[in-house]
């Protein structure tokens, strides 16, 4: 089914997706990958303030190439969220809503998704410079040094994304491979 959804991610919307529902974002989605992760669990650890509030907010796994003259980003294709796995349940617990990557995720991270009403989606891996037409702007909001791996904050439209996993634990990868597996 196909939805054309507002972000951040309302709780509604949230628990109204189900695995396997074609989604287009619009509105404020960031950027954030290992190094940005990383930086942000220190900052947790140290008992200061991420520079960006979680709730709501949807994570883009995603390290952009340098913007072509005349645009606002580079290519935009998904890295593997896997990578950022040992991360995202205290993100979600802080009220982190979705997150968008490519590949599967732990069984802790699905678990936090369920905890907390969020939702894992997928982007096209290998179609960056589709979805970098979807990006209106691109800023960088925290950890400029990390270059690429900087937290950015990106204005999108009708962003293309998949539900992998739904705020009910369906897992679209686990009913895909039993589906296919089975024929």
């Amino acid at each position: 089914m196909d939805r054309y959804v507002n972000v951040p991610l309302s709780e509604k919307d949230a628990h109204s997706l189900k695995a396997g529902d074609y989604v287009y974002l619009t509105g404020t989605i960031y950027t954030a990958r290992d190094a940005a992760h990383k930086r942000m669990q220190e900052t947790l650890d140290r008992g200061e303030e991420l520079p960006l509030k979680m709730e709501n907010n949807v994570i883009y796994y995603m390290g952009p190439s340098p913007a072509r003259e005349g645009r606002q980003i580079g290519s935009a294709g998904p890295t593997t969220a896997s990578r950022m796995d040992k991360y995202a349940p205290r993100l979600l617990d802080l009220g982190l809503k979705g997150m968008i990557g490519k590949g599967k995720r732990s069984k802790e991270v699905a678990d936090a998704i369920v905890r907390n009403g969020a939702v894992y989606f997928a982007a096209v891996g290998g179609a960056g410079a589709l979805l970098s037409k979807s990006i209106t702007s691109s800023e960088v909001i925290a950890y400029d040094d990390l270059g690429t791996e900087a937290i950015r904050r990106l204005t999108v439209n009708n962003f293309p994304v998949i539900v992998v996993i739904d705020a009910q634990g369906n897992n679209l990868y686990e009913t895909a491979t039993k589906k296919y597996c089975r024929e």
